[in-house]
């Protein structure tokens, strides 16, 4: 019996077939390593199942930036190579079930639809997550816009901006999206929460703003803002003269800013035409307090609408002309008022603004209130050396029945002040002749100024009546001698006689 023959260690190699290559490299291709399984190749099946969990750890769940690049070029490299390799191995290898390589293809083409519907999932996985993420920004501004409005304007202005900023790029960058289609709504809550002083009446703190506001167009077109855009215009007018008004009644100075920017901003509003009736009633106001009991006061006031009105005026508008015959008004009635200040400034003892008030006031007006403010003024010079000659207001009364001679034993022109019962002036020259006298001389025995018979003495002999007197004999020029005083009790049946002169005291 001829001898058996061994047993072949292996199975002998298939014959090749394309087409069993192709349904395994096309298993493969689907990422869950079937070809292999089909090829008993299990180790090299674990390795696909793997890189397919770790592509799903990566991508899962969806983000708004996908798949990074690189682990989803490694992953196409492993697919690719496992399909090719896969239909190498299976070239002359025989498969498991199912054991026909058409049924084996027709599956793998089937199973292709395993990451082409993957991908077209995770694409609309990935739309949502950026829709989401839009919405996260957009719902973010929304709270930083509620936050911000709990707060003052300025501490705010910074995240307001910033809010703007993120609807301004959903608006350009996403149109078509839902959180693009909710900054429409975003913004009128935006508007409503930054001009949310002026609904609340507080016209001042609204300026600024509503002014902030009628910048938006320069970030987001007026396009996309619509009736938005212009939705400050009316409340910054009405803001704008509001804290104006309150400002002039106040007597505040930031009314003119405030009108100013009205006139100059909204011309045409209805709003601006309220502003020279505003200042004119100032004006009257003013003019009717100079009468009152701060008569200075009134006249600082009127003075400052005089220069505040003037500004506005030339500012120009419609408002020009109104403006400037208010300011002329207030200048006339300032010019007039400054009487009643002088008055009530020497009545209160300030005899140094009487005299400086009554002065301006001379120089500029005509009529008798001009001469009685001379003699105020006078009488507020004397009443700076002798307090008790202040007590009463002059009076423009003059000359009387008793003679008094001045006379002035001094080598200086002094002019003589007086006031009392009549108040006036005159100017003595200065005695030639004279000398002005130490300190030791008005203490020698028989001391008499203005004694002197072979001296032509400077005098002037005026007519007083009975009553005190107050005198001051002022140095002329600008030299170190001081004023001096008299007091005079004048009785009838009397002849007096003034002296002036100098007294040098340690060198003065």
């Amino acid at each position: 019996m001829p001898p058996v023959p061994p047993m072949p260690s292996s199975p002998p190699p298939a014959p090749p077939d394309p087409l069993r290559a192709a349904a395994v490299g096309l298993l493969n291709l689907s990422g869950l390593g079937l070809g292999y399984v089909l090829l008993r190749r299990w180790f090299l099946a674990a390795a696909c199942w793997v890189a397919t969990a770790v592509l799903l750890l990566v991508a899962l769940p969806a983000d708004p930036d996908g798949v990074p690049a690189g682990a989803l070029a490694g992953y196409v490299i492993v697919l690719l190579l496992a399909a090719a390799h896969g239909a190498f191995a299976a070239l002359r290898t025989r498969l498991t079930r199912p054991s026909k390589a058409p049924l084996a293809l027709a599956l793998g083409v089937l199973l292709l639809a395993v990451p082409t519907g993957g991908t077209l999932w995770y694409r609309d996985a990935r739309e949502e997550a950026v829709q989401q993420a839009l919405l996260g920004r957009l719902h973010r501004a929304d709270a930083k816009v509620t936050a911000a409005g709990r707060h003052s304007f300025a501490a705010s202005r910074a995240d307001y901006r910033d809010a703007l900023d993120v609807y301004r790029d959903l608006a350009v960058h996403h149109t078509g999206s839902r959180a693009a289609d909710q900054v429409p709504d975003s913004l009128r809550t935006y508007y409503r929460t930054v001009g949310a002083p002026y609904a609340g009446g507080d016209y001042c703190g609204a300026i600024e703003p509503l002014k902030y506001l009628r910048t938006v167009p320069d970030t987001i077109s007026e396009d996309r803002l619509g009736t938005l855009a212009r939705w400050p215009d009316d409340r910054l007018a009405t803001s704008l003269y509001e804290c104006g008004a309150a400002a002039l009644s106040g007597d505040g100075e930031e009314w003119v800013e405030h009108f100013g920017d009205l006139l100059g901003t909204f011309p045409d509003s209805g709003q601006a035409t309220k502003v020279a009736p505003a200042v004119e009633s100032a004006v009257a106001k003013a003019q009717k307090d100079v009468g009152g009991t701060a008569p200075c006061t009134a006249v600082e006031r009127l003075r400052e609408l005089n220069t505040r009105a003037v500004a506005l005026a030339n500012s120009g508008g419609r408002s020009a002309a109104q403006l400037t015959a208010s300011a002329g008004r207030a200048k006339r009635s300032g010019d007039e008022g400054a009487y009643d200040c002088g008055i009530d400034q020497y009545k209160d003892g300030q005899f140094t603004a009487a005299q400086k008030t009554m002065e301006d006031y001379a120089a500029r007006a005509t009529g008798a209130k001009r001469d009685r403010a001379r003699k105020i003024a006078i009488g507020a010079e004397v009443a700076q050396i002798v307090p008790a000659a202040g007590k009463k207001l002059p009076t423009t009364a003059s000359g009387g029945g008793i003679s008094v001679t001045v006379k002035n034993d001094s080598p200086d022109d002094i002019t003589v002040l007086y006031t009392g019962p009549v108040t006036g002036s005159f100017t003595l020259k200065g005695c030639g002749s004279c000398r002005a006298y130490t300190f030791a001389d008005t203490l020698s025995i028989g001391f008499k100024p203005c004694s002197d018979t072979g001296k032509n003495y400077p005098k002037r002999t005026i007519g007083l009546p009975v009553g005190t007197t107050y005198f001051v004999h002022k140095p002329n020029g600008t030299g170190t001698a001081k004023p001096a005083s008299d007091t005079a009790k004048i009785r009838s049946g009397y002849i007096y006689t003034e002296c002036a002169y100098t007294t040098r005291t340690f060198g003065y």
